[in-house]
């Protein structure tokens, strides 16, 4: 194992918070005197299907807690999924079925290995947390009413309730079902079972994380290190990114997607990129782009090749840069579009929501702000609706989309 120091330096990158530091460091020297790996611990509930690069800030983390030789679990909280996650929530999400779950989590289990080594049985391990909060790992039922009394005894009402998600729903007199009561506790107990020596997760995960160290208190347990990564924005630059806002870059989307989204972010959100979703040097980046040795468009396109190498190749990256200064620098476009058909007739908003998968609004924005050609002229006309027998080149921003009726 590298030393104390060296580990902490890449441990900490991109973090925003590690509940305690001392402890941690007391974990590293233990580990590196034992010889025995630390248990690292995060958590994924697949509630939506495909992984996007906003999940993947955790398992990079977790890939330097392996390139560093400790074990890694990935969790997939098929158990949690069926309550939903409230961190962040406004209100009560839909719950969801045994199946829906399933499907969605092997989607997960198909693209973790895009970034994680999980071949290598001493550096990971997958996990469902429904084997312990189902019966023998059968979901015929729910664990024992005795274990939920246990778990339940050793936290209480009013200490869930300060979390600031509920407090905001109790002022605007919003519900809050007992299931979300329960799901730090959930959360917490999976530590518990994996007798975890770090958790990691988002800012918005930090109640969740407190819980599982008071949890493993609890149960005789010595409690786990607590480390928040940042929420990473959307394509917009506003939002979390997130499948239903449509402002997501998924890790099995097409080349030329990945490579036109990056393109399409804004330079500061690309700096947060880089720190988050490579291992590129920062400092040496800023002092570039602070002199003005380095152009913004220069950076965003080498990011762009860095992410599109990690889940794809060199190749698949180098054949989008040419892709995309054939469109951008003699003002092309490009040949790998794929043309998709649709009925005349059909309004523009709605088609290239579908076509895009962006929101509604946020075509309606783009629209507005003359960011969308078709045929190389501005659209503006919110009323626009694509005739019969007709072929459309369309630019979004900087990404491309072929029409034909």
């Amino acid at each position: 194992m590298k030393p104390i120091e060296e580990q902490l330096e890449l441990i900490k990158r991109g973090a925003v918070e590690i509940i305690r530091l001392g402890e941690l460091k007391n974990k590293l020297e233990h580990s590196c005197k034992t010889k025995k790996p630390l248990i690292i611990k995060a958590g994924f509930d697949p509630t939506v299907p495909d992984i996007h690069l906003g999940h993947t800030v955790l398992l990079r983390k977790l890939r330097h807690f392996q390139e560093l030789g400790h074990k890694v679990i990935f969790l997939i909280g098929d158990a949690t999924a069926l309550i939903g996650d409230p961190s962040g929530q406004t209100k009560t999400r839909k719950t969801l079925t045994w199946d829906e779950v399933d499907k969605n989590a092997k989607t997960y289990e198909k693209q973790v290995g895009k970034i994680l080594d999980i071949k290598d049985t001493k550096v990971f391990e997958r996990q469902h947390n429904s084997r312990w909060f189902s019966r023998g790992g059968a979901r015929t039922q729910f664990f024992t009413f005795e274990k939920f009394v246990e778990i339940a005894k050793n936290y209480t009402t009013a200490r869930l309730l300060e979390r600031d998600d509920f407090q905001k729903r109790i002022k605007e007199n919003k519900p809050i079902t007992f299931l979300e009561l329960f799901y730090p506790l959930m959360q917490g107990y999976d530590s518990v079972e994996l007798r975890a020596d770090i958790e990691i997760g988002g800012t918005d995960q930090k109640f969740n994380m407190l819980v599982g160290r008071n949890l493993q208190q609890a149960y005789g347990q010595e409690p786990q290190v607590v480390i928040t990564m940042p929420l990473l924005e959307g394509t917009d630059g506003v939002d979390k990114m997130s499948k239903s806002l449509g402002n997501y870059i998924g890790i099995d989307e097409d080349p030329k997607e990945i490579f036109g989204k990056i393109m399409s972010v804004s330079d500061e959100l690309m700096l947060k990129y880089y720190e988050l979703l490579t291992d590129e040097p920062l400092a040496q980046l800023k002092r570039g782009l602070t002199s003005g040795a380095v152009h913004p468009k220069e950076a965003k396109k080498k990011l762009a090749k860095i992410i599109v190498s990690q889940y794809y190749s060199k190749k698949d990256a180098e054949k989008e840069e040419a892709n995309f200064e054939k469109a951008f620098k003699h003002k092309k476009f490009p040949d790998h579009v794929t043309f998709t058909k649709v009925e005349a007739g059909r309004n523009i908003l709605v088609t290239l929501s579908q076509v895009t998968k962006d929101s509604n609004s946020e075509i309606r924005r783009k629209i507005k702000e003359g960011a969308v050609e078709i045929n190389g002229e501005k659209i503006k006309d919110l009323h626009f609706s694509f005739k019969s027998d007709t072929k459309y080149r369309i630019r979004i921003g900087k990404r491309f989309f072929g029409i034909y009726t």
